[in-house]
């Protein structure tokens, strides 16, 4: 694996962006990791510690958003989807074309419409209202050079040093390359893509057919029944990427199926707890207002659902799910609908 002696930029401080941070300093590249929070910064400058673990002392913790473009020229921005837009916003204005954004987050951006007014049906939303999170950085930037991080890629693992291994997604061979470059180790493996756009839509949709796999897990169901939503759920998540623009062929993949059964079969999962929560009864707000950490597939499953009837897609799952977590609706109800649903082709996405 090739080095670099040029520090490495990782926004946000979460989970996962901790995580990565942990495995390019453990390759012995220098890394900015950026917090809005100065309490986080103070804590990890005092005892070094963050998430369970001891951070690597090629670690440098920093709330200059400006030191980060200034200092590295590639940067991992890994923030919550409902963040990022303002997050490459504050960082716009001092990034160039030569910067390398590789993003870690698994969701959609919107634009031109609110996500309250989507949960509250008060508009329709056209592809146009929904961005992935490389399409948020060419608009709010004048950066070219952008790739995407996908995969089974569970942070709690990453952190405890088990091996995995991620999809960089670029259209940019560069881009994959420098990706590679800080981040291969024999405890994680990066494979590389040119199909951006698959990888970047598995890596969101998946996190709703997880909290549906929660919810199965919270119900005290078991693998038959789990391994069903699985299947049918990559169907769902394959017919969105193919009315977007998409081939089929990421969704099979590492980013795609392997992402998938990582997410929704770990109690390490986050969209996997939310769904097991809510299975055992408790209410979506204690569980939004309890949770350390956002669960993207809730997000995602009120723009996955306007998506569905712009694109008039056939997508039970999608539907069942929305009704259950937003509407009430009766969790044994939807899942006798869902059995008795009429799937009459196994695979029809090939």
């Amino acid at each position: 694996m090739s080095k670099t002696t040029k520090k490495v930029g990782v926004i946000g401080a979460g989970s996962f962006g901790t995580a990565i941070s942990n495995l390019i300093a453990l390759n012995g590249v220098d890394v900015l990791l950026f917090s809005r929070q100065q309490t986080v910064i103070d804590k990890i400058n005092k005892d070094r510690q963050h998430f369970g673990i001891t951070l690597s002392d090629h670690i440098e913790l920093t709330n200059d958003i400006e030191k980060i473009a200034k200092e590295c020229t590639l940067i991992f921005p890994i923030v919550p989807s409902r963040a990022f837009r303002e997050t490459i916003k504050l960082l716009g204005p001092f990034l160039k074309p030569y910067h390398i954004l590789i993003h870690g987050t698994k969701g959609f951006g919107l634009k031109d419409v609110t996500e309250e007014a989507l949960l509250a049906k008060r508009v329709n939303i056209t592809r146009e209202n929904v961005c992935t999170m490389s399409e948020v950085i060419r608009q709010e930037s004048v950066v070219v050079r952008i790739g995407c991080l996908s995969g089974p890629n569970l942070s709690s693992e990453i952190l405890d040093g088990q091996p995995t291994a991620t999809v960089i997604a670029s259209q940019f061979s560069e881009v994959i390359k420098a990706g590679q470059a800080v981040l291969d180790s024999t405890q994680f493996h990066v494979f590389g893509s040119h199909e951006i756009l698959g990888a970047e839509l598995a890596g969101a949709l998946k996190n709703i057919i997880a909290l549906g796999s929660g919810i199965l897990g919270g119900m005290g169901l078991g693998k038959n029944i789990q391994a069903m939503l699985i299947t049918r759920g990559l169907t769902e998540m394959i017919r969105y990427g193919n009315a977007m623009g998409a081939a089929s062929r990421p969704f099979l993949g590492t980013a795609g199926v392997g992402d998938l059964i990582a997410t929704a079969t770990s109690k390490d999962s986050r969209n996997y707890t939310f769904g097991f929560r809510i299975g055992q009864g408790e209410t979506v707000a204690d569980i939004f207002a309890s949770m350390p950490e956002l669960a993207e597939g809730a997000r995602t499953l009120k723009i996955a659902r306007g998506l569905a009837r712009h694109y008039k897609l056939h997508v039970p799952i999608t539907e069942m799910l929305y009704n259950v977590v937003f509407e009430g609706f009766d969790k044994q109800r939807a899942l006798y609908y869902l059995m008795k649903y009429p799937y009459s082709v196994d695979v029809d996405f090939i």
